[in-house]
This record gives C-alpha cells, structure tokens and sequence, in this order.
C-alpha cells in the first residue's frame, strides 16, 4: 500500500493549489483517503474526507475553502484549496482509515506529506 502527495507549494494569499494523493496497492473498498495538515508546532488536523462513495466527503475545517475529487482511473484523490490563506501554512499529508475521521490516530497508512506555503 503506497500513498503519495504531491502539489504543494508557495503561494500569495487568495491563491489556489490542487494537492494530490496518488494511491496504489488498496481498493476504494479497501481504505477511505483523507487529508490532515500539520502547521509548525501545532498538532496534525483532520482537513478533509472522502468515503467509499466519491459523493461522501466529509469537511473538517470550520471554513469551506477546501473540496475533494476523485479520479478512479488514475487512482488520485485531489485536495482542491481555494482562497488560501496564510494561516493555511502546513504539511499536508494524506492517509488512508477504514472509515473517515478527523482523528490522525486512526489512519492506517501514511503518504509523504506536501508542503503548502502561504505568504501575505
């Protein structure tokens, strides 16, 4: 089972990135992916969920900048950030659970994270 995100970067306030979690060795059916961020000297959080059924995300930020897609071709799911903000700085890093949470302790399997820099 391998996870890997890429798409970060360093980006001006308002700006958009797409992140991407490139997954292989599961099934949908095997894990749920989720997206969790880490911002310097504060704990992991949960960002965002997908389930089983692409149509079953789940959002845990209190602001709705942030969506998901899927490609089942490619196997990839996509972190859409939308009107990024400096306080949005953090490594971003996808995990594969059994059922979605906002709770990195209970991801199973864990990708590489991606930078996401945020200037003012």
């Amino acid at each position: 089972v391998q996870l890997q995100a890429s798409g970060g970067g360093l980006v001006q306030a308002g700006g958009y990135l797409r992140l991407s979690c490139a997954v292989s060795g599961i099934t949908w059916d095997d894990y749920v992916i989720g997206w969790f961020r880490q911002a310097p000297g504060k704990e992991r959080e949960g960002v965002s969920c997908m389930g089983v059924d692409s149509w079953n995300t789940h959002y845990y930020l209190p602001e709705s900048r942030f969506t998901l897609s899927r490609s089942d071709a490619t196997k990839t799911v996509y972190l859409h950030l939308k009107n990024l903000q400096p306080e949005d700085t953090a490594v971003y890093y996808c995990g594969g659970l059994i059922r979605c949470s906002s709770d990195y302790h209970d991801v199973s399997k864990w990708g590489r994270g991606t930078q996401v820099t945020v200037s003012s």
